[in-house]
């Protein structure tokens, strides 16, 4: 890693990070829980204690990076990063460094830049949204508005650049072209398939430029960063892209099973939006195909859900319906592809404990 020759972002209240952590790093790691599917690891006498030890110092240094002497760049930049989340890109990162050495610096500064880009795209997602909450607080536009909540969304990104940049050319072109996709997955989502294009095939291909590429992304650096063996590389995107479309494939069936998840996004949130997700598409297929139960429970959630009692009735008819089911089905698929693409890698704690994220994300209940 080399550091750049410009440092004038620093007058903004940063601080370039020591190259080791403080104490306070143990204390972050002491109250650090991994996320579900990822037991291999924290059962591991070495690997555990060094990954959560990672962990910790990429909490402290996203802490770093968004800090600004300006009171109010601080305190909307600093408003996600506190409101905690689970890590699940940083977290990839740093255990496919495991496939080489993961106690270089760079793989820490790669674990930030994939997590402050996923933050960047939260306060821009939840605009577009109209999202009034995100990880159980109130959204960023919601207590400062829109224009504020997506100059912060840029202020991040910016700080994500600086960062890439440091760590050369490689890492900056997977960056670019990473937002590049999560721009398109957004704008794609945004004005919807065209007449001629299929709206499962549109919906899928808006998952893998939104959550897939971020997700390839993480692991690929880890790799990168790591001196991992190269042949590794491509397996770990495949992995990622794969991976992320069931992760958010899981997301939209939880949305409308009734569970309202730790996000504080309440059950039947897309429908009422009328934002179209695999149970929903699926039911227009079944609709179209002459399942008259399906033509029914479409009315409704076509209908006005403003209420809660329609939002609820809604719900409820698309839990029962078996597209639900079907959808499961379908990010499973998802997952299994995944865990197919790790054939290669080396047998071992990494290898497992992605299969079993990958397990994990289609087996939530929350």
């Amino acid at each position: 890693m080399t550091n750049s020759a410009d440092q004038s972002w620093t007058h903004a209240g940063h601080g370039l990070p020591s190259a080791e952590p403080s104490l306070n790093t143990t204390a972050i790691a002491t109250g650090l829980q991994l996320p579900a599917g990822f037991s291999a690891i924290a059962g591991d006498p070495e690997l555990g204690p060094a990954l959560t030890t990672n962990l910790a110092r990429v909490e402290k240094k996203l802490r770093e990076a968004i800090a600004n002497s300006d009171p109010l760049a601080d305190a909307t930049s600093r408003h996600l990063v506190e409101a905690g989340g689970k890590r699940i890109r940083p977290l990839l990162t740093l255990l496919c460094a495991h496939l080489g050495d993961a106690s270089l610096p760079a793989v820490v500064q790669a674990a930030v830049v994939v997590e402050l880009t996923h933050l960047a795209t939260l306060y821009h997602d939840d605009v577009m949204d109209s999202a009034p909450f995100r990880r159980g607080a109130p959204t960023a536009h919601e207590v400062w508005g829109n224009s504020v909540a997506v100059l912060t969304g840029d202020l991040i990104f910016a700080r994500a650049s600086i960062l890439v940049s440091e760590l050369g050319s490689r890492a900056l072109g997977i960056q670019a072209r990473t937002f590049e996709r999560l721009c398109l997955g957004q704008l794609h989502e945004t004005v919807g398939p065209r007449p001629d294009e299929d709206p499962l095939a549109h919906y899928l291909s808006v998952i893998a430029d939104k959550t897939g590429s971020l997700v390839a992304a993480s692991g690929q650096l880890g790799a990168i960063f790591s001196g991992a063996d190269e042949a590794y590389e491509p397996i770990l995107v495949e992995y990622g892209e794969k991976v992320g479309v069931a992760f958010q494939l899981a997301d939209d069936v939880i949305d409308v099973t009734g569970i309202k998840v730790k996000s504080g996004k309440s059950p039947g949130t897309d429908l009422r939006e009328g934002v179209p997700t695999l149970p929903v598409l699926l039911l227009r297929n079944a609709a179209r195909d002459g399942d008259q139960a399906a033509v029914e429970l479409l009315t409704l959630i076509d209908g006005d859900l403003s209420t809660d009692e329609a939002l609820a009735a809604a719900v409820a008819g698309l839990r029962e319906h078996p597209v639900t089911a079907q959808s499961w089905v379908v990010a499973r698929a998802w997952a299994d592809e995944a865990i197919a693409a790790l054939a290669p890698l080396p047998e071992g704690v990494v290898k497992a404990s992605l299969t079993s994220f990958a397990h994990a994300v289609v087996d939530r209940s929350s």
